[in-house]
């Protein structure tokens, strides 16, 4: 066997043009997965294409495009860095204890964060607050540079304030540009939904490889000089993540307008609420508004404990694929579950006419404990079976994220949408801090997932009995 080949089947960065594209497709499980997987998602992305109506109102398309460019730019930022966080602290020589305490500050500070950057966000703006997200994104990309355990703890914080913008602030702001500012239609919104989960996903793929790419180019080693910064190898794809957001920075900055917490019954009043949303669309209203509401409460069960094991499975997916003998190819085994979830938003999308949001949430949620179950089994014995549960489980994300944006969209109100989106993350990043600090083993980590999973398929049958029964036509429309 060919040195170049060896050394790829045991995970050694290896370039495709050393290889061959036969030995590349072939010289490891994964990478055999490429082709196949590639046709698969090609095949649901292709049938679930959004057909464009005839009848798009006026300013619908460039409305699209403006949201679009930008967010698939800063998705993509994520991407780029994901697979490598991990590989990066383990490559600085950290033990998994201090790993740990690395990802529980992310988690905590996102935690902390989130208590209070939505009701700023409602009250200055939702633009400022995608801002913000880049700048912060790009200072933590910065301090992977350093083999210093607090310098990288300082980055894992500004990191977790950013996700929480990320993941709340974004969406806050298309939502509201769509139905306060522009009035467009709620079955417009489940388009815009499609197709920023399928460019979503589709830009997660091109990331992955991209990543990879880049990883494999560039040696991993310190600065001449200075012995505590490096330059290379992991590092590659935060260099890489951070000139994205550049590139974001400028589209947000150029093109958005600023929109803020406006009221449901007086949308022409937004511009002259953002002084005044905080006290209308603060934190205790959110928090007064959730305890008058059980569908609401349902709902952030459904977020904390799906996301909440998604978070938890990122921490542990790596490890849980080394052996002594083979160390997978990240950004290749990070590509091929992206593709798993962009073969799940096309089957949301293809079901979108014929099985309600809330019960799409049900199936994809007994189907993950399943996953989660077989992974708990294989885990530490066979990891090209694990490796096939957590295929499952990325599918079953990719339908989970546009059918919880639909029901979200319709089950919070406007006035204080980007607050609750973040408390919906407050019972999140608990758990997964919870499930960190407890250093529980891989296998009963995904047990515990299971668990969650169970909550969760309960929690979307809380919400459809009790949306159903209180307010029939609302819940008529989460498709």
């Amino acid at each position: 066997m060919p040195a170049s080949l060896r050394a790829f089947q045991h995970g050694s960065p290896v370039t495709l043009s050393e290889l061959g594209v036969g030995a590349y497709f072939s010289g490891s499980f994964y990478h055999g997965a490429i082709i196949p997987m590639s046709i698969c998602t090609a095949i649901l992305g292709y049938c679930a294409l959004p057909s464009r109506s005839a009848d798009w109102p006026k300013g619908f398309g460039t409305f699209m495009v403006t949201y679009l460019s930008a967010w698939t730019l800063c998705v993509a930022a994520d991407w780029l860095q994901g697979p490598y966080v991990y590989a990066l602290y383990e490559a600085y020589g950290f033990t998994k204890h201090e790993i740990a305490e690395l990802f529980v500050a992310g988690f905590g500070s996102a935690m902390v964060s989130s208590c209070f950057v939505g009701g700023l966000a409602d009250r200055f703006g939702r633009k400022k607050g995608c801002v913000a997200y880049c700048l912060l994104y790009i200072f933590s990309c910065a301090t992977k540079h350093w083999k210093n355990y607090w310098v990288l703890m300082v980055g894992r914080v500004t990191g977790g304030f950013a996700t929480s913008l990320l993941f709340s602030c974004f969406e806050c702001w298309m939502v509201s540009e769509h139905t306060v500012r522009n009035k467009f239609s709620s079955n417009l919104l489940s388009y815009m939904f499609g197709m920023k989960f399928t460019l979503m996903y589709l830009v997660a793929i091109m990331s992955g490889f991209m990543a990879q790419i880049g990883v494999d180019s560039f040696p991993f080693e310190p600065v001449q000089g200075y012995p505590v910064l490096y330059m290379g190898g992991n590092t590659v794809a935060f260099d890489m993540s951070a000139g994205v957001l550049l590139v974001a920075l400028l589209v947000v900055c150029s093109v958005w307008s600023e929109n803020y917490g406006a009221s449901d019954s007086d949308p022409e009043a937004e511009a002259e609420t953002s002084e005044e949303g905080a006290s209308k669309g603060g934190l205790v209203e959110a928090w007064n508004v959730l305890l008058g509401s059980t569908s609401l409460s349902c709902l952030i069960a459904m977020v904390a404990c799906f996301e909440g094991a998604m978070y938890a499975f990122v921490f542990n997916w790596t490890p849980s694929l080394e052996t002594p003998t083979e160390r997978p190819p990240h950004g290749v085994v990070f590509a091929l579950m992206m593709m798993a979830c962009m073969c799940g938003a096309s089957t949301s999308t293809l079901l979108n006419d014929k099985m309600p949001s809330i019960q799409r949430l049900q199936v994809v949620s007994a189907l993950a404990v399943c996953a989660f179950a077989l992974a708990g089994l294989c885990a530490g014995k066979s990891t090209h079976v694990c490796f096939m549960a957590f295929l499952i489980f990325e599918f079953c994300v990719g339908v989970y994220f546009p059918s919880i944006g639909t029901v979200k969209s319709e089950l919070v109100p406007e006035r204080i949408r980007a607050t609750m989106y973040n408390m919906c993350r407050v019972p999140l990043n608990a758990v997964v801090v919870g499930l960190l600090l407890t250093n529980l083993t891989v296998i009963q980590c995904f047990r515990l997932c299971a668990i969650l999973l169970a909550i969760v398929f309960l929690a979307a049958v809380g919400v459809k009995r009790s949306f159903s029964e209180a307010v029939p036509e609302v819940f008529a429309k989460m498709k």
